[in-house]
This record gives C-alpha cells, structure tokens and sequence, in this order.
C-alpha cells in the first residue's frame, strides 16, 4: 500500500496525469463549446430536407378510410363541354346528401361557380338541407373581427370553417413546402379539428393532439402525408351520370375539390414534391383531416435532447480527430454518420419522432474541419522532430559504423606483427625454457582469438555500410565443410570431442566461399564451444528437393525455447551463454544468417536445453 501511495505521489506522476487530464479537459471544453455554438445556429432548410427525405423513404402510411374526395378535373371539363356550374354542382349535391356522409365540404369556391339566381337559390337551398356542410377558406378572422368574414350574397347563409394553407416561406426552412397545419388560432378552433375529432374523440381536448407546438398566436403541428392520389375518389361527373357507387359515401367526410392545373395556387408543394403542382388543396385538406383522425402527426425531440446529441457527436469527432489515425478516424465517423442515420429514420418510422439531425452533422463537419488543419499541425511538427532525431540516430550510427571499422582494420598491423614475431621466436634454434615456450604458445592463441574478433567486426562493419559483395565460384560444399572441419579439429580433441562427418556426394554450385566457411566455421566452433568434454558434433550434408541442407547437431547446454527466435539478432546472447566462462560478441549468428540469406538460403535451429542444438543451413543449388 505504501508503495504505491508512494508511486502515486512521486512528481513524474503528477505530472503525467496533471498533463493527461488537462488535455481531456481542453479537448472537452472546445468540443462543447462548438457544441453549443452550432445548436444555435439555423438549420432549418437543412433539417427539414433531412425531414423530407425520411417522409420519401418510409413506407407509406395507411390513410383512415374516412375520407372520400368528389374532384372536378379535365376530363370533367372535356365530358361537360365546360367546367361545372351551379346547376351541376346542386344536382351533384343533392346525390351526395342523400347517401349520409358525416362532413360535406367544399374547398371549390362556391361563388366562383356560373349560375343563375335561381340556380344560386336551389343550391342554397339544397346546402341548408345538410347540418355539416360547409365552405372551407383560408381568411383568419381576429377576434375583434369576429363574424365579419362570410361569403358574397346570396351565399352568406353557408358557413364557412378556416381551413388555412400553410406553406415554410418567411419562417422555418423557406422553401415554400406545406409541411404544417393549424389546429388553433387565437384559441379558435380550425376545421380540421372540428372535422377530425368527431371520429377521434381523444382530441377534443387539443393537448392530446400528437406533436403540438405554439408559433405566432395559433397551435400547429406537423401533417403526417400520405403520397398523392392515396385518398379514395369518385369523379364528378360520374355521380352527376349516376354512375358512381354512392353507398361508399356513407358516414364519411366528404371533400369537394378542383384538379384542373390551370393556377399554382391551387396546389401546394409536399416533403413528396417540389413540383408547383405537386398536390392540390382539397387532398392538403384530406391529408390534414386524416393525420389528426389518426393523431399521428410526427413528433419533434424536444430542445435538450437536440442539444445533448449535438454535444456528444461534437465531443465524438473531436475526440476522434485529435486522438485516432486519419484513416480509422474517418471511418469512425463515417460509422457515426449512418449509424446516427439510421437511430433517425428508425425513430421516425414506425415511431413518428423527428429526431434533429441537421445539428449533429454541422457538427461533425465543423468540427472535423476546424480540428483537421491543428492535428496535421501537429503531426507535421512530429514528424519533423522524429526526422531530425533519425538523420542524427543515422549520422551517429555512420560514425560508430566507421569507428568500428577504422579501428579493427588499424588493429591488424599491429596484431599480425605480434603473430609473425611470435612465430621466428617459435622457429628459432636458440632453446627457450618450458615456461617461454607455454607463454609463446598462450600469446599465438591470444592473437589468434584476438583477430577472429577483429573479423567479426570487419564484417558486422561491411553489413552496415551495406558493403558485403558476394564472389561466386563453382565449389563443392563437402569441400568446405572438410576444410573447416580440419581447422577445428585441435579445438576439439582439447575437449575430447568427437567430430563426426556424414558428407553425402554433392554436386558443385555457385557460391561465395570464403563467407560459406566464416558461417560453417562459426557454427562448428560454437558446437564446440558450448558442448562438454567427451562429447560429439555431427556434421552432415544431403540434397533436399533441389537444395544443399547443411546440420551442424551438438550435445552442448542448449537454447531456451523463449530465445529461440532471438538468436540471430546482433549482439544477442543466449542466458546460458553469458552464465557460462566462454566469451563472445554476440556477432557470429548474425553475420552467418546474414550471409546465407545473401545467397538466397535460410537458416533455422532447434534446440532443446540440456540435450543440444541443431542448426540447419539451406542453400539453392546454383549451376
């Protein structure tokens, strides 16, 4: 418990969590502000093409079946050899009333149709007749104006219900897109409530209806469209033929309207369609009616829910950016984009919620681009600071490189003087005492040892200036091996070990020799070396599947399984290598790898302590 109290309170600690935690923080803070800053910014043209496109993608809703539509359209006109007039419309009228329908009403203007006054006073008449016929109009009356709007004479009798258009132009997303529909102005019913809630009865209290919301004295909420030509419909001038199956009118509401495409204004724009004609006003209305017979208008998140996912995206891509690679971070986000998605169109269908999803993407955006240009900054800056430090590791490599170099070639002189004096005093005549001789022959061996190691290095030098060049000859390698064999023999019988040689006959190849015996000579030696007296080392050689395969086996102290594979890295030694008297560089596997992978060959050990190694040498026979 002291210690690590004591590891936790050190001051290199402190300052690595002080340092972590300020970073979490600073990355935290910006994230949120950004946050906040993009929920105030406005979106709405934005969000409601997001709107749209999930309206487009969900299945199509199923309308309530409460709803017939009698239109007027060009085939109207090109059967009645005119558009209709009042004496049409009275006899049309008179049809409809007597199937029982719930609701008659007219969205064609009546006191825009010909007519006689008689034909005006039937029509009237025949209206009056019918308790919920109505006019539908667009004019909002204020409430000091109350009762003050009403049709032209003679048709002032026939009243009216507001039914008001509403379209995004000056307010919301300004693209002239009906998406709205009023419940309540000034605490006035509308029509589409009044119609709606007499097979609805949940709705009469307004504050049940699904997705209300308060804007510029009146109660709206968002219609629920069905695609256009969704509604059941009967022509006009099939019920004025009597052609027409009038039983299916029967307890239903009834929306009389025009299709003739002569004037935009009668029409309206949907999430379906920008097209000016997209949908005309009797099916807004038929649409209108039925969202609130269903109360299935969508349903807005509320503010915070908007502003807490826009903060968490925000702190997401911030995140994602400073702390992950460019290409994981992308797909990060990418994934965070659809996945979002997809939370959102499945929030919207089946479940009727508008989820904002303009905000969160402005802020992935934003926040991708405002942090982008910093992260490559610093990148930028870390990759220059780890250049520098790798052209000065590199620069201080080359000189210890050539150091190494320089001074092993500048050690041979003197070393093979020390070899040549020590060989005339060996040969002269003059007698020297046994202790001269032994300390003659210690010298011999010391310099021989001595340039070994010099050669090692020479070599290790030449591999990291990259100046090992290989000069091929023709050679048999059992000749090789038999001449490395008779150099180590000495060695051996020092030991009391016994060299075994199994040479299969081999074809010659191309090879360089002089590396070839260094790697044999290393490997034998090694064998010697770390074997006990008394022991033996088997040399063999066979041909494999087109490869020459050269085993070196000894019964030495073996290699530990967890360092098998670090054996030929430079300067590695074995743990049983450095506990035990023999000394090395650590050099020798890694030159002999080395020089057998420059002839395209590869070598392997297996080892099992206690019992001995194997080392294997395959090298591709060349012709």
């Amino acid at each position: 418990m002291s210690f690590v109290k004591a590891f936790f309170s050190s001051q290199k600690m402190r300052a690595v969590f002080s340092s972590h935690f300020f970073s979490i923080f600073i990355r935290l803070f910006f994230a949120i502000a950004i946050g906040f800053a993009i929920s105030l910014v406005k979106t709405d043209y934005y969000e409601a093409l997001f709107y749209d496109l999930r309206v487009r993608l969900r299945p199509e809703p199923q309308t309530s079946d409460h709803i017939m539509a009698v239109v007027t359209d060009n085939k109207t006109i090109d059967h009645l050899k005119n558009q209709p007039d009042l004496r049409a419309h009275a006899e049309v009228l008179e049809k409809i009333i007597s199937a029982q329908p719930r609701f008659i009403l007219y969205v064609t203007q009546i006191p825009g149709l010909k007519g006689s006054a008689a034909e005006k006073q039937k029509f009237l008449q025949i209206s009056q007749q019918f308790k919920n016929f109505f006019q539908t109009t667009e004019e909002l009356e204020e409430k000091w104006t109350l009762g003050t709007v009403k049709l032209v004479a003679p048709f002032e009798a026939i009243p009216l219900l507001p039914a008001p258009r509403t379209y995004d132009t000056n307010i919301l997303a300004k693209d002239g897109v009906t998406r709205r529909m009023m419940i309540t102005y000034q605490n006035r019913p509308m029509l589409y409530p009044i119609v709606a809630q007499t097979y609805n009865s949940k709705i009469l209290d307004h504050k049940n209806i699904r997705g209300l919301f308060n804007i510029f004295n009146s109660d709206q909420a968002y219609i629920d469209f069905v695609p256009r030509g969704s509604f059941a419909t009967t022509k006009f001038e099939n019920i004025l033929t009597g052609t027409a199956d009038l039983t299916h009118f029967k307890d239903k509401i009834v929306i009389v309207g025009d299709d003739l495409g002569l004037d935009f204004k009668d029409y309206i724009k949907t999430p379906y369609s920008r097209d000016g004609l997209a949908m005309p006003i009797y099916e807004m209305h038929a649409n209108m009616i039925d969202t609130l017979i269903r109360n299935s208008a969508p349903k807005q998140t509320p503010n915070w829910i908007n502003l807490l996912l826009t903060l968490l995206i925000s702190i997401l891509t911030v995140e994602v950016v400073l702390t992950v690679k460019p290409l994981k971070g992308i797909a990060i986000l990418l994934g965070a984009v659809v996945a979002y998605s997809l939370i959102a169109y499945f929030a919207f269908w089946p479940f009727g919620i508008w989820m904002d999803v303009a905000h969160p993407f402005l802020a992935i955006f934003l926040c991708y681009y405002f942090f982008i240009p910093y992260r490559l900054i610093v990148e930028s800056r870390r990759s220059w600071e780890y250049f520098q430090k790798h052209k000065l590791l590199s620069e201080v490599e080359q000189l210890k490189t050539n150091f190494i170099g320089m001074m092993s070639h500048d050690l041979k002189t003197p070393l093979a003087r020390i070899q040549g004096m020590t060989d005339i005093i060996q040969k002269d005549t003059n007698p020297i005492s046994s202790q001269q001789h032994e300390a003659l022959d210690t010298i011999k061996q010391s310099s021989e040892d001595l340039l070994k190691f010099i050669s090692t290095i020479l070599n290790y030098a030449k591999i990291e200036s990259q100046g090992v060049e290989l000069h091929f000859q023709s050679r048999d390698i059992n000749e090789i091996l038999k001449e490395v064999i008779k150099k180590h023999e000495f060695l051996a019988r020092l030991k009391h070990i016994q060299l075994i040689a199994e040479l299969e006959p081999l074809f010659s190849t191309k090879s360089d020799p002089e590396l070839l015996r260094q790697v044999f000579s290393n490997l034998v030696e090694n064998a010697i070396k770390y074997s006990p007296e008394k022991s033996k080392v088997l040399i063999s050689s066979e041909e494999v599947d087109g490869n020459i395969v050269v085993q070196i086996a000894d019964q030495g102290m073996g290699i530990p399984a967890d360092e098998l594979s670090n054996i030929f890295m430079k300067f590695f030694r074995s743990k049983y290598a450095k506990s035990s008297p023999i000394k090395g560089s650590g050099l020798g596997l890694y030159l002999a790898k080395y020089f057998v992978e420059l002839h395209q060959g590869r070598i392997t050990c297996e080892s099992t302590p206690g019992q001995g190694s194997t080392f294997t040498v395959e090298l591709p026979i060349k012709s």
